[in-house]
């Protein structure tokens, strides 16, 4: 991956990231089933750090 492909796949990742942190708050509130949510979460933020790492090498 080139530096602006890395920038756009880390905008695309925010982008999820808060909507899924919305979706997570409306279950919550409905008492829903959390944990995909949360598991994605965590897979977008690993991601994520992955991407910056990858991009401060470039």
């Amino acid at each position: 991956m080139n530096k602006k492909e890395i920038e756009y796949k880390i905008l695309e990742l925010k982008d999820e990231y808060i909507q899924l942190q919305h979706n997570l708050e409306k279950l919550e509130y409905v008492k829903g089933n959390i944990l995909p949510l949360e598991k994605r979460l965590t897979a977008v933020e690993e991601e994520l750090t992955s991407l910056n790492q990858m991009l401060r090498k470039i």
